[in-house]
């Protein structure tokens, strides 16, 4: 057994946080601190901002299937006068670095509301959700197109000195060519990735389970698919990766670090059990303490192959 206590500490592009362990956007809100402290995670991301409110998709939303789930949600947003004025104070009361999601729908508003919101003291980063997969244009995203994504992190980059976090789309020929794009235009690390675009339907009335026709497919099973870009993408770029798909408990984050991930975001796992997200730090901990793993960072792309 060790004889000190292992480091959990990580570094995703200047940011340290004490743990790799984060909420995935979108699965994660001001109701959870009624079921978790906040204080234990590594970071917090609190779902997509936009720049004006808006209502989100039509319901149904969301449906149950095999190993996961599909989810329609679109970007219901309070808009970022709102968030900055409630959501931020609210967040900065923890000692957690306070990381916002934030959606547009061109290049310069992404910028604008990145330069608004990381413009706070207490905000310590901005993830940009060009990946969004159940919004409008069959599915489109902005993280589909190498030129495009280059055109937006380069404007956002511009506009902030703050780490900035691109999240990646997994619905594309080459994940690997949209994170060179990203790398090369200045994100200081990368999530790999949002959600694979799906459609489910009811053979009793044969209509789509989700008001919204196709949109996010996650859960456990899709963590193979993901394992499998995490570990792509790693051997082609050199910042940070943040991996985010299918992550139910401490072994399967473990496993998305030694494929190339430097920190994690769970998500679906925290509709099966709130608590997970803490469960997952302490099966790490456990881990490392069995291998007589001292460092986190002993983990990190050490896949043998």
């Amino acid at each position: 057994m060790m004889k000190t206590a292992v480091n959990m500490r990580v570094n995703i592009g200047g940011l340290t946080l004490q743990n790799p362990i984060m909420p995935a956007s979108g699965t994660f809100g001001p109701e959870m601190e009624k079921v978790i402290d906040f204080n234990q995670l590594g970071a917090l991301v609190p779902k997509s901002i936009t720049m004006s409110p808006q209502p989100g998709n039509a319901t149904p939303r969301v449906c149950e299937t095999a190993g996961g789930m599909i989810n329609s949600i679109g970007i219901q947003s309070m808009g970022i006068d709102y968030y900055m004025k409630h959501y931020v104070p609210f967040y900065a009361k923890y000692d957690v670095p306070l990381i916002p999601s934030v959606s547009a729908d061109s290049v310069d508003e992404f910028a604008e509301i990145s330069e608004i919101v990381t413009s706070s003291k207490d905000v310590h980063g901005v993830e940009l959700n060009i990946s969004c997969p159940n919004l409008k244009g069959n599915g489109e995203a902005f993280g589909m197109h190498a030129d495009l994504t280059y055109d937006l992190v380069k404007k956002v980059r511009s506009v902030t000195d703050k780490p900035v976090i691109t999240k990646l789309t997994p619905n594309v020929r080459s994940i690997q060519e949209i994170a060179l794009a990203a790398e090369s235009a200045g994100s200081d690390s990368l999530n790999v990735a949002n959600t694979l675009l799906a459609m489910s339907i009811d053979v009793h009335t044969r209509k789509p389970k989700i008001a919204n026709v196709m949109g996010g497919y996650s859960g456990p099973s899709t963590k193979p698919v993901i394992i499998r870009m995490i570990y792509q993408v790693s051997q082609m770029t050199t910042i940070p990766i943040i991996g985010c798909g299918g992550v139910m408990n401490g072994e399967d984050a473990i496993e998305m670090m030694l494929a190339g991930a430097t920190a994690v975001q769970v998500g679906t796992a925290s509709f099966v059990n709130p608590y997970a997200m803490i469960q997952i730090i302490e099966e790490i901990q456990a881990y490392m303490t069995q291998h007589n793993i001292a460092d986190i960072r002993d983990i990190i792309g050490k896949v043998d192959v």
